[in-house]
């Protein structure tokens, strides 16, 4: 019996510790490292992991660069709307835009394959994570075909007669959201999903035999019992799409400059990593406060569906 019990408390130990590990692994210690560079001076050098102490005027003092924080707010003479405050402001934009088109375009998809038979729902999931299976960088290099000039959109325009010269498309606003839209449409698709085929068809009847109608009722009862999808989904949508790279540098003109590309350029083209590692800081600490969110209103949600469970026993 004791044998059987110190297997069982082995086994919750590794249960419970292994994913703490991964995240202090593969999370936890990167952040750290990432940290540590963004509060160094290369100096013009080469190595980005200069001493963080040393001794001044015979004393040991931490010898911490906040610089690299600094400029991402200051030009130098005060605070300042730079370069860096732009990426940001521009790649929330974007993610913000991206995860409304998601939302609006994934809800009535979600709903349908959830309303539909159950002999249809697999087919139709298939074609939602259809798109996971190519590559990344393949299906952006296909928009990047399709929106071209001389493009297959155009083209098929031109040949209906609908216009009679190309429409400029690529390296704008229109294509770079369509390209994050159709890019991060699943992740909005399968958490509705997820939520809405376990809600009960009983409560809309009910709503129906009650005089609502069916546009009153989705609004009252649907929406409502879909929150923890919608916000799930928000969520996987908008934190990537905050740090798109691969799409702005494809599709997004020279004026379309996301975060992403200046973490790119700092940390390549102009070698200054400590600045790099600073801009992926505070990108980091922007997508902890949706995931803040997201686990507070989970929080939430569980402890009132717990409370209604109880209160029903």
């Amino acid at each position: 019996m004791q044998s059987l019990l110190g297997f069982l408390r082995r086994g919750r130990t590794w249960v419970i510790g292994l994913p703490f590990v991964w995240l202090l692994v593969f999370f936890a210690l990167p952040f750290l490292i990432l940290l540590r560079i963004s509060l160094t001076d290369m100096g013009g050098g080469e190595n980005p992991f200069t001493p963080l102490y040393g001794y001044v005027n015979g004393s040991l003092q931490l010898l911490l660069h906040y610089e690299n924080y600094r400029s991402i707010f200051s030009d130098g003479s005060g605070w300042a709307k730079t370069l860096y405050l732009e990426g940001y402001s521009t790649s929330l934009r974007y993610a913000l835009l991206t995860t409304v088109f998601c939302l609006v375009l994934g809800y009535p998809f979600a709903y349908f394959i959830a309303l539909s038979r159950e002999r249809f729902r697999t087919p139709l999931l298939m074609m939602v994570m259809l798109p996971f299976w190519t590559s990344l960088l393949l299906r952006v290099y296909a928009w990047k075909g399709i929106l071209a000039d001389g493009g297959v959109l155009n083209r098929g325009l031109m040949a209906l007669g609908v216009i009679s010269s190309p429409i400029h498309m690529i390296y704008t606003d229109i294509a770079m959201l369509i390209a994050m839209t159709y890019i991060y449409l699943p992740f909005m698709v399968l958490p509705l999903y997820a939520n809405l085929v376990k809600m009960d068809p009983r409560l809309l009847e009910a709503a129906h035999d009650l005089g609502a109608s069916p546009w009153r009722a989705f609004w009252l009862i649907t929406v409502p019992l879909s929150k923890a999808g919608i916000v799930a989904g928000c969520t996987l949508v908008f934190i990537p799409a905050l740090g798109e790279f691969i799409i702005p540098s494809l599709l997004g003109g020279a004026e379309n400059v996301m975060i992403g590309r200046v973490v790119w350029d700092e940390m390549f083209a102009a070698n200054n990593w400590p600045r790099a590692a600073a801009l992926a800081v505070v990108m980091i600490v922007m997508i902890l406060i949706p995931l803040s969110v997201y686990h507070r209103y989970s929080s939430a949600a569980e402890s009132a569906g717990a409370d209604a469970s109880g209160a029903q026993s």
